[in-house]
Protein backbone atom coordinates (compact mmCIF):
# COMPACT_ATOMS: atom_id res chain seq x y z
CA UNK A 1 0.00 0.00 0.00
CA UNK A 2 2.74 2.47 0.86
CA UNK A 3 4.53 1.78 -2.43
CA UNK A 4 1.32 2.36 -4.41
CA UNK A 5 0.62 5.62 -2.56
CA UNK A 6 4.10 6.97 -3.11
CA UNK A 7 3.79 6.22 -6.81
CA UNK A 8 0.55 8.21 -7.19
CA UNK A 9 0.96 11.07 -4.60
CA UNK A 10 4.60 12.11 -4.34
CA UNK A 11 5.52 14.07 -1.26
CA UNK A 12 6.29 17.77 -1.93
CA UNK A 13 9.92 18.71 -1.89
CA UNK A 14 11.45 21.66 -0.07
CA UNK A 15 11.88 23.71 -3.28
CA UNK A 16 8.17 23.43 -4.08
CA UNK A 17 7.24 24.87 -0.70
CA UNK A 18 9.60 27.80 -1.27
CA UNK A 19 8.09 28.48 -4.70
CA UNK A 20 4.57 28.41 -3.29
CA UNK A 21 5.53 30.72 -0.45
CA UNK A 22 7.20 33.10 -2.90
CA UNK A 23 4.18 33.10 -5.21
CA UNK A 24 1.89 33.67 -2.25
CA UNK A 25 4.02 36.61 -1.12
CA UNK A 26 4.06 38.10 -4.62
CA UNK A 27 0.29 37.76 -4.94
CA UNK A 28 -0.16 39.39 -1.54
CA UNK A 29 2.10 42.29 -2.51
CA UNK A 30 0.31 42.67 -5.84
CA UNK A 31 -3.05 42.72 -4.10
CA UNK A 32 -1.80 45.25 -1.56
CA UNK A 33 -0.34 47.41 -4.32
CA UNK A 34 -3.53 47.15 -6.35
CA UNK A 35 -5.66 48.04 -3.34
CA UNK A 36 -3.39 50.97 -2.60
CA UNK A 37 -3.56 52.21 -6.18
CA UNK A 38 -7.33 51.81 -6.29
CA UNK A 39 -7.55 53.71 -3.03
CA UNK A 40 -5.33 56.45 -4.45
CA UNK A 41 -7.38 56.66 -7.65
CA UNK A 42 -10.60 56.84 -5.66
CA UNK A 43 -9.03 59.54 -3.51
CA UNK A 44 -7.93 61.41 -6.63
CA UNK A 45 -11.47 61.19 -8.02
CA UNK A 46 -12.90 62.51 -4.77
CA UNK A 47 -10.37 65.34 -4.81
CA UNK A 48 -11.44 66.19 -8.35
CA UNK A 49 -15.05 66.43 -7.27
CA UNK A 50 -14.12 68.62 -4.30
CA UNK A 51 -11.97 70.90 -6.44
CA UNK A 52 -14.72 71.35 -9.01
CA UNK A 53 -17.25 72.49 -6.41
CA UNK A 54 -15.07 74.98 -4.50
CA UNK A 55 -15.43 78.62 -5.56
CA UNK A 56 -13.36 80.35 -2.87
CA UNK A 57 -9.91 80.67 -4.41
CA UNK A 58 -8.07 80.66 -1.05
CA UNK A 59 -9.97 77.58 0.10
CA UNK A 60 -9.27 75.91 -3.24
CA UNK A 61 -5.52 76.50 -3.10
CA UNK A 62 -5.33 75.21 0.46
CA UNK A 63 -7.31 72.12 -0.49
CA UNK A 64 -4.92 71.37 -3.37
CA UNK A 65 -1.88 71.28 -1.10
CA UNK A 66 -3.70 69.42 1.68
CA UNK A 67 -4.84 66.67 -0.66
CA UNK A 68 -1.56 66.40 -2.56
CA UNK A 69 0.34 65.96 0.70
CA UNK A 70 -2.23 63.46 1.96
CA UNK A 71 -2.03 60.90 -0.82
CA UNK A 72 1.74 61.23 -1.30
CA UNK A 73 2.43 61.18 2.47
CA UNK A 74 4.40 64.44 2.10
CA UNK A 75 5.50 66.34 5.16
CA UNK A 76 5.46 69.68 3.37
CA UNK A 77 4.00 71.42 0.36
CA UNK A 78 4.13 74.80 -1.34
CA UNK A 79 1.84 76.20 -4.01
CA UNK A 80 2.89 79.11 -6.19
CA UNK A 81 0.80 81.05 -8.70
CA UNK A 82 2.22 83.18 -11.47
CA UNK A 83 1.93 86.94 -10.99
CA UNK A 84 -0.32 88.96 -13.31
CA UNK A 85 2.67 89.98 -15.43
CA UNK A 86 3.88 86.34 -15.56
CA UNK A 87 7.33 87.41 -14.41
CA UNK A 88 7.41 85.62 -11.07
CA UNK A 89 5.90 82.90 -8.88
CA UNK A 90 4.02 84.18 -5.87
CA UNK A 91 3.78 82.12 -2.68
CA UNK A 92 0.14 81.19 -1.98
CA UNK A 93 0.32 78.15 0.32
CA UNK A 94 3.20 76.98 2.51
CA UNK A 95 2.86 73.95 4.80
CA UNK A 96 5.26 71.79 6.84
CA UNK A 97 3.43 69.36 9.09
CA UNK A 98 6.33 68.36 11.37
CA UNK A 99 7.20 72.02 12.05
CA UNK A 100 3.53 73.05 12.46
CA UNK A 101 3.91 75.60 9.66
CA UNK A 102 0.70 76.56 7.91
CA UNK A 103 0.63 79.73 5.84
CA UNK A 104 -1.80 81.12 3.28
CA UNK A 105 -5.26 79.94 2.35
CA UNK A 106 -8.23 80.44 4.68
CA UNK A 107 -6.65 78.95 7.81
CA UNK A 108 -2.99 79.85 7.54
CA UNK A 109 -0.98 82.87 8.56
CA UNK A 110 -0.32 85.61 5.98
CA UNK A 111 2.62 85.14 3.61
CA UNK A 112 4.85 88.15 3.04
CA UNK A 113 7.72 86.40 1.30
CA UNK A 114 8.97 87.96 -1.95
CA UNK A 115 7.96 86.13 -5.15
CA UNK A 116 10.37 83.83 -6.97
CA UNK A 117 11.52 85.48 -10.23
CA UNK A 118 10.95 83.47 -13.39
CA UNK A 119 13.60 85.47 -15.20
CA UNK A 120 17.00 86.86 -14.20
CA UNK A 121 18.39 89.46 -16.59
CA UNK A 122 15.76 88.45 -19.16
CA UNK A 123 16.99 84.82 -18.96
CA UNK A 124 14.82 82.01 -17.52
CA UNK A 125 15.70 81.38 -13.88
CA UNK A 126 17.01 77.82 -13.82
CA UNK A 127 18.72 78.07 -10.46
CA UNK A 128 15.49 77.95 -8.47
CA UNK A 129 13.74 74.60 -8.69
CA UNK A 130 10.19 75.98 -8.79
CA UNK A 131 11.07 78.54 -11.47
CA UNK A 132 12.93 75.86 -13.44
CA UNK A 133 9.92 73.53 -13.39
CA UNK A 134 7.78 76.37 -14.72
CA UNK A 135 10.29 77.35 -17.42
CA UNK A 136 10.98 73.77 -18.49
CA UNK A 137 7.28 72.93 -18.29
CA UNK A 138 8.18 69.53 -16.81
CA UNK A 139 8.03 67.62 -13.53
CA UNK A 140 11.19 67.64 -11.44
CA UNK A 141 11.64 64.65 -9.11
CA UNK A 142 14.64 65.08 -6.81
CA UNK A 143 15.50 62.15 -4.45
CA UNK A 144 17.73 64.28 -2.19
CA UNK A 145 18.04 68.05 -2.54
CA UNK A 146 21.42 67.99 -0.71
CA UNK A 147 22.87 65.89 -3.49
CA UNK A 148 21.34 67.91 -6.34
CA UNK A 149 23.90 70.18 -8.01
CA UNK A 150 21.71 71.56 -10.78
CA UNK A 151 19.69 73.88 -8.54
CA UNK A 152 20.50 76.42 -5.89
CA UNK A 153 19.09 75.11 -2.61
CA UNK A 154 20.89 77.70 -0.50
CA UNK A 155 17.57 78.95 0.89
CA UNK A 156 16.55 75.39 1.74
CA UNK A 157 19.81 74.75 3.56
CA UNK A 158 19.46 77.98 5.57
CA UNK A 159 15.91 77.01 6.49
CA UNK A 160 17.05 73.58 7.63
CA UNK A 161 19.91 75.06 9.63
CA UNK A 162 17.66 77.47 11.45
CA UNK A 163 14.91 74.96 12.22
CA UNK A 164 16.71 71.64 12.54
CA UNK A 165 14.67 70.31 9.65
CA UNK A 166 16.07 67.94 7.02
CA UNK A 167 14.77 68.62 3.54
CA UNK A 168 15.27 65.60 1.35
CA UNK A 169 12.98 64.38 -1.42
CA UNK A 170 11.16 66.93 -3.55
CA UNK A 171 8.54 66.70 -6.29
CA UNK A 172 7.91 69.89 -8.31
CA UNK A 173 5.00 69.92 -10.75
CA UNK A 174 4.05 72.82 -13.06
CA UNK A 175 0.34 73.69 -13.33
CA UNK A 176 -0.90 74.18 -16.89
CA UNK A 177 -4.29 75.62 -17.82
CA UNK A 178 -6.51 74.72 -20.78
CA UNK A 179 -4.43 76.99 -23.03
CA UNK A 180 -1.27 75.10 -22.00
CA UNK A 181 0.02 78.17 -20.17
CA UNK A 182 1.85 77.82 -16.85
CA UNK A 183 -0.30 79.31 -14.08
CA UNK A 184 1.63 78.01 -11.08
CA UNK A 185 3.77 75.32 -9.49
CA UNK A 186 2.99 72.65 -6.88
CA UNK A 187 6.00 71.64 -4.80
CA UNK A 188 5.94 68.68 -2.39
CA UNK A 189 8.72 67.82 0.02
CA UNK A 190 9.76 64.76 2.04
CA UNK A 191 7.67 61.77 1.07
CA UNK A 192 7.40 59.76 4.29
CA UNK A 193 6.81 56.09 5.06
CA UNK A 194 3.62 56.20 7.14
CA UNK A 195 4.74 53.21 9.27
CA UNK A 196 8.43 53.90 9.89
CA UNK A 197 8.64 57.66 9.33
CA UNK A 198 11.54 57.11 6.93
CA UNK A 199 12.02 59.84 4.28
CA UNK A 200 11.58 58.33 0.82
CA UNK A 201 12.06 59.46 -2.79
CA UNK A 202 8.83 60.08 -4.70
CA UNK A 203 8.07 56.92 -6.66
CA UNK A 204 6.73 56.85 -10.19
CA UNK A 205 3.20 56.20 -9.01
CA UNK A 206 3.22 59.25 -6.72
CA UNK A 207 4.62 61.37 -9.53
CA UNK A 208 1.93 60.25 -11.96
CA UNK A 209 -0.89 60.79 -9.49
CA UNK A 210 0.47 64.19 -8.44
CA UNK A 211 0.72 65.19 -12.10
CA UNK A 212 -2.90 64.15 -12.55
CA UNK A 213 -3.87 66.14 -9.47
CA UNK A 214 -1.93 69.15 -10.77
CA UNK A 215 -3.87 68.97 -14.00
CA UNK A 216 -7.19 68.90 -12.11
CA UNK A 217 -5.96 71.69 -9.86
CA UNK A 218 -5.02 73.88 -12.82
CA UNK A 219 -8.48 73.43 -14.33
CA UNK A 220 -10.13 74.18 -10.98
CA UNK A 221 -7.98 77.28 -10.40
CA UNK A 222 -8.63 78.54 -13.93
CA UNK A 223 -12.38 77.96 -13.64
CA UNK A 224 -12.56 79.60 -10.22
CA UNK A 225 -10.56 82.58 -11.43
CA UNK A 226 -12.75 82.85 -14.50
CA UNK A 227 -15.94 82.70 -12.44
CA UNK A 228 -14.59 85.23 -9.95
CA UNK A 229 -13.38 87.49 -12.74
CA UNK A 230 -16.74 87.31 -14.49
CA UNK A 231 -18.50 88.05 -11.21
CA UNK A 232 -16.19 91.00 -10.59
CA UNK A 233 -16.73 92.24 -14.14
CA UNK A 234 -20.51 91.86 -13.80
CA UNK A 235 -20.61 93.78 -10.54
CA UNK A 236 -18.23 96.47 -11.81
CA UNK A 237 -20.41 96.89 -14.89
CA UNK A 238 -23.53 97.15 -12.74
CA UNK A 239 -21.93 99.80 -10.55
CA UNK A 240 -20.64 101.67 -13.60
CA UNK A 241 -24.17 101.74 -15.05
CA UNK A 242 -25.54 102.89 -11.69
CA UNK A 243 -22.94 105.65 -11.50
CA UNK A 244 -23.77 106.74 -15.03
CA UNK A 245 -27.46 106.96 -14.12
CA UNK A 246 -26.66 108.97 -11.00
CA UNK A 247 -24.40 111.25 -13.00
CA UNK A 248 -27.26 112.13 -15.35
CA UNK A 249 -28.23 114.50 -12.58
CA UNK A 250 -25.70 116.54 -10.59
CA UNK A 251 -28.17 116.44 -7.70
CA UNK A 252 -28.61 112.67 -7.29
CA UNK A 253 -25.02 111.46 -7.51
CA UNK A 254 -24.55 108.63 -5.04
CA UNK A 255 -28.28 107.97 -4.57
CA UNK A 256 -28.13 104.46 -6.03
CA UNK A 257 -25.07 103.48 -4.01
CA UNK A 258 -26.60 104.78 -0.78
CA UNK A 259 -29.88 102.95 -1.37
CA UNK A 260 -28.09 99.71 -2.35
CA UNK A 261 -25.82 99.80 0.70
CA UNK A 262 -28.62 100.69 3.12
CA UNK A 263 -30.88 97.97 1.71
CA UNK A 264 -28.17 95.35 2.16
CA UNK A 265 -27.35 96.58 5.68
CA UNK A 266 -30.99 96.24 6.77
CA UNK A 267 -31.10 92.67 5.41
CA UNK A 268 -27.84 91.79 7.20
CA UNK A 269 -29.18 93.19 10.47
CA UNK A 270 -32.30 91.04 10.08
CA UNK A 271 -30.03 88.01 9.78
CA UNK A 272 -28.45 88.88 13.13
CA UNK A 273 -31.62 88.98 15.25
CA UNK A 274 -32.98 85.93 17.07
CA UNK A 275 -36.20 87.42 18.41
CA UNK A 276 -38.89 89.82 17.31
CA UNK A 277 -40.90 90.00 14.09
CA UNK A 278 -38.00 88.92 11.87
CA UNK A 279 -36.58 86.18 14.10
CA UNK A 280 -37.54 83.45 11.61
CA UNK A 281 -36.25 85.35 8.58
CA UNK A 282 -32.80 84.53 7.26
CA UNK A 283 -31.34 85.57 3.94
CA UNK A 284 -28.78 83.19 2.45
CA UNK A 285 -25.54 84.51 0.98
CA UNK A 286 -27.01 84.06 -2.50
CA UNK A 287 -30.14 85.97 -1.50
CA UNK A 288 -28.05 88.81 -0.08
CA UNK A 289 -26.09 88.96 -3.32
CA UNK A 290 -29.34 88.99 -5.27
CA UNK A 291 -30.68 91.84 -3.13
CA UNK A 292 -27.45 93.82 -3.39
CA UNK A 293 -27.46 93.61 -7.18
CA UNK A 294 -31.14 94.57 -7.25
CA UNK A 295 -30.25 97.60 -5.14
CA UNK A 296 -27.60 98.70 -7.61
CA UNK A 297 -30.05 98.24 -10.50
CA UNK A 298 -33.20 99.68 -8.93
CA UNK A 299 -33.07 102.92 -10.95
CA UNK A 300 -31.95 101.39 -14.25
CA UNK A 301 -35.10 102.69 -15.91
CA UNK A 302 -33.97 106.28 -15.31
CA UNK A 303 -31.77 105.85 -18.38
CA UNK A 304 -34.94 106.74 -20.30
CA UNK A 305 -36.01 109.63 -18.04
CA UNK A 306 -35.26 113.11 -19.46
CA UNK A 307 -32.79 115.12 -17.41
CA UNK A 308 -35.12 118.13 -17.54
CA UNK A 309 -37.68 116.18 -15.51
CA UNK A 310 -35.21 114.55 -13.13
CA UNK A 311 -33.47 117.86 -12.40
CA UNK A 312 -36.60 120.03 -12.32
CA UNK A 313 -35.94 122.47 -9.47
CA UNK A 314 -38.91 124.79 -9.90
CA UNK A 315 -42.39 124.61 -11.40
CA UNK A 316 -41.46 126.68 -14.45
CA UNK A 317 -38.20 124.88 -15.17
CA UNK A 318 -38.06 122.88 -18.39
CA UNK A 319 -34.92 122.79 -20.52
CA UNK A 320 -34.30 126.18 -18.87
CA UNK A 321 -36.10 128.04 -16.09
CA UNK A 322 -38.98 129.83 -17.78
CA UNK A 323 -39.33 132.26 -14.92
CA UNK A 324 -36.90 134.38 -16.96
CA UNK A 325 -39.57 134.67 -19.65
CA UNK A 326 -42.12 135.66 -17.04
CA UNK A 327 -39.71 138.22 -15.61
CA UNK A 328 -39.14 139.61 -19.12
CA UNK A 329 -42.89 140.10 -19.54
CA UNK A 330 -43.20 141.88 -16.21
CA UNK A 331 -40.19 144.07 -16.91
CA UNK A 332 -41.69 144.86 -20.30
CA UNK A 333 -45.00 145.70 -18.62
CA UNK A 334 -43.20 148.00 -16.17
CA UNK A 335 -41.30 149.66 -19.03
CA UNK A 336 -44.57 150.05 -20.93
CA UNK A 337 -46.13 151.66 -17.85
CA UNK A 338 -43.25 154.11 -17.54
CA UNK A 339 -43.49 154.89 -21.25
CA UNK A 340 -47.26 155.42 -21.08
CA UNK A 341 -46.78 157.74 -18.12
CA UNK A 342 -44.23 159.83 -20.03
CA UNK A 343 -46.51 159.91 -23.09
CA UNK A 344 -49.45 161.14 -20.98
CA UNK A 345 -47.41 163.97 -19.43
CA UNK A 346 -46.02 164.92 -22.87
CA UNK A 347 -49.55 165.07 -24.32
CA UNK A 348 -50.60 167.43 -21.53
CA UNK A 349 -47.80 169.77 -22.61
CA UNK A 350 -48.74 169.45 -26.26
CA UNK A 351 -52.38 170.17 -25.50
CA UNK A 352 -51.54 173.02 -23.14
CA UNK A 353 -53.31 171.26 -20.29
CA UNK A 354 -50.33 170.49 -18.11
CA UNK A 355 -50.49 171.21 -14.40
CA UNK A 356 -48.34 170.01 -11.57
CA UNK A 357 -51.31 168.34 -9.98
CA UNK A 358 -52.14 166.41 -13.18
CA UNK A 359 -48.52 165.26 -13.63
CA UNK A 360 -48.37 164.17 -10.01
CA UNK A 361 -51.55 162.17 -10.46
CA UNK A 362 -50.21 160.42 -13.55
CA UNK A 363 -46.92 159.61 -11.77
CA UNK A 364 -48.79 158.27 -8.73
CA UNK A 365 -50.86 156.02 -10.97
CA UNK A 366 -47.69 154.86 -12.69
CA UNK A 367 -45.99 154.02 -9.40
CA UNK A 368 -49.08 152.20 -8.17
CA UNK A 369 -49.19 150.04 -11.31
CA UNK A 370 -45.46 149.34 -11.12
CA UNK A 371 -45.69 148.36 -7.46
CA UNK A 372 -48.61 146.06 -8.30
CA UNK A 373 -46.64 144.43 -11.15
CA UNK A 374 -43.59 144.01 -8.94
CA UNK A 375 -45.73 142.46 -6.20
CA UNK A 376 -47.36 140.04 -8.68
CA UNK A 377 -43.96 139.01 -10.00
CA UNK A 378 -42.61 138.52 -6.48
CA UNK A 379 -45.62 136.33 -5.72
CA UNK A 380 -45.09 134.23 -8.86
CA UNK A 381 -41.39 133.93 -8.10
CA UNK A 382 -42.17 132.62 -4.61
CA UNK A 383 -44.90 130.32 -5.95
CA UNK A 384 -42.47 128.93 -8.52
CA UNK A 385 -40.54 127.24 -5.72
CA UNK A 386 -41.60 123.72 -4.70
CA UNK A 387 -44.23 123.72 -1.95
CA UNK A 388 -45.78 121.03 0.19
CA UNK A 389 -49.23 122.43 -0.57
CA UNK A 390 -50.59 125.50 -2.43
CA UNK A 391 -53.77 127.01 -0.87
CA UNK A 392 -56.87 128.00 -2.86
CA UNK A 393 -56.21 131.73 -2.43
CA UNK A 394 -52.83 131.39 -4.10
CA UNK A 395 -54.34 129.35 -6.95
CA UNK A 396 -56.96 132.07 -7.49
CA UNK A 397 -54.32 134.80 -7.61
CA UNK A 398 -52.21 132.84 -10.11
CA UNK A 399 -55.29 132.46 -12.31
CA UNK A 400 -55.96 136.21 -12.11
CA UNK A 401 -52.37 137.08 -13.04
CA UNK A 402 -52.50 134.69 -15.98
CA UNK A 403 -55.27 136.80 -17.51
CA UNK A 404 -53.08 139.92 -17.53
CA UNK A 405 -51.54 140.85 -20.87
CA UNK A 406 -48.49 142.76 -22.00
CA UNK A 407 -47.43 144.19 -25.35
CA UNK A 408 -44.04 142.85 -26.40
CA UNK A 409 -42.10 142.79 -29.65
CA UNK A 410 -44.18 139.71 -30.52
CA UNK A 411 -47.45 141.50 -29.96
CA UNK A 412 -50.01 141.03 -27.24
CA UNK A 413 -49.05 138.24 -24.82
CA UNK A 414 -50.52 136.85 -21.64
CA UNK A 415 -48.36 137.06 -18.53
CA UNK A 416 -48.43 133.25 -18.32
CA UNK A 417 -48.68 130.93 -21.29
CA UNK A 418 -51.02 127.97 -21.09
CA UNK A 419 -48.21 125.55 -20.19
CA UNK A 420 -46.67 127.97 -17.70
CA UNK A 421 -50.04 128.35 -16.01
CA UNK A 422 -50.43 124.57 -15.88
CA UNK A 423 -47.11 124.27 -14.06
CA UNK A 424 -47.80 127.18 -11.70
CA UNK A 425 -51.08 125.56 -10.65
CA UNK A 426 -49.30 122.43 -9.35
CA UNK A 427 -50.66 121.96 -5.83
CA UNK A 428 -47.82 119.87 -4.39
CA UNK A 429 -44.23 119.50 -5.51
CA UNK A 430 -43.14 120.81 -8.89
CA UNK A 431 -44.15 118.10 -11.35
CA UNK A 432 -47.20 118.09 -13.57
CA UNK A 433 -49.30 114.93 -13.87
CA UNK A 434 -47.56 114.13 -17.15
CA UNK A 435 -44.08 114.71 -15.70
CA UNK A 436 -44.90 112.58 -12.68
CA UNK A 437 -45.93 109.76 -15.01
CA UNK A 438 -42.61 110.13 -16.81
CA UNK A 439 -40.79 109.82 -13.49
CA UNK A 440 -42.88 106.86 -12.39
CA UNK A 441 -42.28 105.15 -15.72
CA UNK A 442 -38.69 104.49 -14.64
CA UNK A 443 -39.92 101.61 -12.48
CA UNK A 444 -41.72 100.07 -15.46
CA UNK A 445 -38.64 100.52 -17.60
CA UNK A 446 -36.44 99.02 -14.87
CA UNK A 447 -38.47 95.80 -14.95
CA UNK A 448 -38.65 95.83 -18.75
CA UNK A 449 -34.90 96.32 -19.18
CA UNK A 450 -33.86 93.85 -16.49
CA UNK A 451 -36.25 91.16 -17.74
CA UNK A 452 -34.32 91.16 -21.00
CA UNK A 453 -31.14 90.13 -19.18
CA UNK A 454 -30.45 86.38 -18.78
CA UNK A 455 -29.93 86.40 -15.02
CA UNK A 456 -28.78 83.05 -13.61
CA UNK A 457 -31.09 81.12 -11.31
CA UNK A 458 -29.58 82.61 -8.16
CA UNK A 459 -30.37 86.12 -9.43
CA UNK A 460 -33.68 85.46 -11.12
CA UNK A 461 -35.66 87.79 -8.80
CA UNK A 462 -33.43 90.84 -9.33
CA UNK A 463 -35.96 92.45 -11.75
CA UNK A 464 -38.79 91.88 -9.26
CA UNK A 465 -36.96 93.47 -6.32
CA UNK A 466 -35.43 96.30 -8.35
CA UNK A 467 -38.70 97.18 -10.05
CA UNK A 468 -40.82 96.85 -6.91
CA UNK A 469 -39.32 99.57 -4.73
CA UNK A 470 -42.22 101.96 -5.45
CA UNK A 471 -44.98 99.48 -4.70
CA UNK A 472 -47.13 100.19 -1.61
CA UNK A 473 -48.82 97.74 0.74
CA UNK A 474 -52.24 99.30 0.08
CA UNK A 475 -51.91 98.72 -3.66
CA UNK A 476 -51.58 102.39 -4.65
CA UNK A 477 -47.94 102.10 -5.68
CA UNK A 478 -46.47 101.58 -9.11
CA UNK A 479 -45.74 100.14 -11.61
CA UNK A 480 -47.85 97.01 -11.00
CA UNK A 481 -50.07 98.17 -8.14
CA UNK A 482 -49.11 95.18 -5.98
CA UNK A 483 -50.44 94.98 -2.43
CA UNK A 484 -49.71 93.16 0.82
CA UNK A 485 -47.85 89.88 0.49
CA UNK A 486 -47.64 90.31 -3.26
CA UNK A 487 -44.69 92.55 -2.50
CA UNK A 488 -41.58 90.57 -1.51
CA UNK A 489 -39.90 91.47 1.77
CA UNK A 490 -36.75 92.35 -0.16
CA UNK A 491 -38.68 94.92 -2.22
CA UNK A 492 -40.25 96.36 0.98
CA UNK A 493 -36.80 96.77 2.51
CA UNK A 494 -35.56 98.53 -0.61
CA UNK A 495 -38.66 100.75 -0.66
CA UNK A 496 -37.89 101.93 2.87
CA UNK A 497 -34.23 102.56 2.01
CA UNK A 498 -35.21 104.50 -1.11
CA UNK A 499 -37.76 106.68 0.73
CA UNK A 500 -35.42 107.35 3.65
CA UNK A 501 -32.57 108.35 1.34
CA UNK A 502 -34.81 110.59 -0.77
CA UNK A 503 -36.43 112.36 2.20
CA UNK A 504 -33.19 112.93 4.06
CA UNK A 505 -31.04 113.82 1.04
CA UNK A 506 -29.22 117.13 1.33
CA UNK A 507 -28.61 117.54 -2.40
CA UNK A 508 -32.07 117.68 -4.01
CA UNK A 509 -32.84 120.81 -6.07
CA UNK A 510 -36.58 120.65 -5.56
CA UNK A 511 -36.73 120.65 -1.77
CA UNK A 512 -35.03 122.01 1.28
CA UNK A 513 -33.10 119.47 3.33
CA UNK A 514 -35.17 118.03 6.16
CA UNK A 515 -34.32 117.41 9.79
CA UNK A 516 -34.06 113.75 10.73
CA UNK A 517 -37.05 114.07 13.07
CA UNK A 518 -39.14 115.43 10.20
CA UNK A 519 -38.07 112.58 7.93
CA UNK A 520 -39.09 109.97 10.51
CA UNK A 521 -42.40 111.73 11.11
CA UNK A 522 -43.24 111.56 7.40
CA UNK A 523 -42.19 107.91 7.21
CA UNK A 524 -44.36 107.17 10.25
CA UNK A 525 -47.38 108.59 8.41
CA UNK A 526 -46.44 106.53 5.33
CA UNK A 527 -46.33 103.35 7.41
CA UNK A 528 -49.67 104.24 9.01
CA UNK A 529 -51.18 104.68 5.54
CA UNK A 530 -49.71 101.30 4.44
CA UNK A 531 -47.36 102.94 1.97
CA UNK A 532 -44.35 101.51 3.80
CA UNK A 533 -43.96 98.26 5.75
CA UNK A 534 -44.45 99.24 9.40
CA UNK A 535 -42.53 96.21 10.68
CA UNK A 536 -39.50 97.07 8.55
CA UNK A 537 -39.66 100.70 9.71
CA UNK A 538 -39.92 99.62 13.37
CA UNK A 539 -36.91 97.33 12.98
CA UNK A 540 -34.98 100.07 11.18
CA UNK A 541 -35.56 102.45 14.08
CA UNK A 542 -34.95 99.87 16.83
CA UNK A 543 -31.58 99.11 15.28
CA UNK A 544 -30.86 102.87 15.23
CA UNK A 545 -29.84 102.55 11.61
CA UNK A 546 -31.24 106.01 10.91
CA UNK A 547 -28.70 107.45 13.35
CA UNK A 548 -25.80 105.52 11.82
CA UNK A 549 -26.83 106.64 8.34
CA UNK A 550 -27.34 110.26 9.36
CA UNK A 551 -23.91 110.52 10.97
CA UNK A 552 -22.30 109.28 7.77
CA UNK A 553 -24.34 111.01 5.08
CA UNK A 554 -26.29 114.01 6.45
CA UNK A 555 -25.31 117.49 7.50
CA UNK A 556 -24.77 117.96 11.19
CA UNK A 557 -27.71 120.35 11.54
CA UNK A 558 -30.05 117.66 10.16
CA UNK A 559 -29.24 115.30 13.01
CA UNK A 560 -31.64 116.69 15.61
CA UNK A 561 -32.38 113.39 17.39
CA UNK A 562 -30.27 110.63 18.89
Amino acid sequence: MSLEKSSTEPLPCSSDRQVNALLSNVVTQLLEYTDKQVERLNQLAQIGVALSTTRNIDELLEMIVDQARAFTNSDGGTLYLTTDDEQALQFKIVQTESLKIRMGGIRGAPINWPPVPLFVNATPNMANVSAAAASRREVLNIPDVYEAIEFNFEGTRKFDASTGYRSKSMLVVPLKNHEDSIIGVLQLINATDPETGELLPYDKSSQQLTTALASQAAVAITNTRLINDLQALFEAFIQAIASAIDEKSPYTGGHIARVANLTLEIAKRINQVSEGHFAAVHFTDDELTELRIAGWLHDTGKITTPEAVVDKRTKLEAIFDRKELVRYRFETAIANTRHACAESILNLYRQGEWTAEKEAGIIAERDSQILSLMDDYRFLDESNVTAEFVPDAAIARIMKISEMTVTTTKGEEKMLTEDELKNMLIRKGNLTVEERKIIENHATMTIKILNKLPFPKKLRRVPEYAGGHHEKLDGTGYPLGLKGDQIALQARIMALADVFEALSAKDRPYKKEKKLSEVLKIMGFMAKDSHLDGDVLKFFLEQKMHIDYAKEHLNEDQLDIE
